[in-house]
């Protein structure tokens, strides 16, 4: 493997584990309810998002370049409800999601040393005859989607005990004073009403 390629192969890894390790963060601290709850009319939930993003990398970057893990996913089996991936039943529980979605990490991550980044890998749910991407752009699309989804899980912890930020070190909030922030939420509250008067 050339330097340059090693190196793309660790930028790309290192966004990707930015984003799993905000996810996985978000529900620390939290009770079986906070963590399961559906916090948006859709239903979206932050054990759901990590389930979800267990699959997608199983899936992208396990199945697409024929290296099936062996995770027992029923959730994502043709005969499953809709949308039971984004969500977890009373009966599965965090620690097996979390401990599932560590071990997709692994997977993941073993794909990615084994293969060049143009492998060309074939995903089972794409139609027939556009089903053909590269490890580069599966990986690609998996840090989007797991980066995409660490957002939402902000939002919802926000909404549940406003809790904020990457990581516990990296808040990327300009201050902490909780007046502050009810100043600022006034102002831009403010703004918007005054602009949707001059509309």
């Amino acid at each position: 493997m050339t330097a340059a390629a090693s190196d793309a192969k660790a930028d790309l890894l290192f966004y990707l584990q930015s984003a799993r390790d905000a996810l996985l963060w978000k529900l620390e601290g939290l009770s079986e309810y906070d963590a399961r709850r559906p916090l948006t009319p859709t239903g979206t939930n932050l054990l759901g998002l990590l389930k979800h993003a267990a699959g997608v990398e199983l899936g992208y970057l396990g199945d697409t370049f024929g290296r099936p893990s062996g995770e027992a996913l029923p959730w994502l089996e043709g005969d499953a409800e809709p949308n039971a991936e984004m969500w977890a039943t009373a009966d599965e529980s965090r620690a097996d999601i979390v401990v599932l979605y560590r071990r997709a990490w692994a997977h993941a991550d073993a794909t990615l040393d084994a293969l060049p980044l143009d492998t060309v890998g074939r995903v089972p749910w794409w139609p027939d005859g556009k089903d053909d991407v590269t490890l580069h752009h599966a990986v690609v699309r998996v840090i989007a989607d797991t980066h995409r989804h660490a957002g939402h899980a902000d939002i919802l912890r926000e909404l549940i005990d406003g809790a904020v930020g990457m990581n516990e070190g990296n808040t990327s909030i300009p201050s902490s004073d909780p007046a502050w922030w009810e100043d600022y939420r006034g102002r831009l509250e403010r703004a918007a009403k005054e602009a949707d008067r001059k509309a």
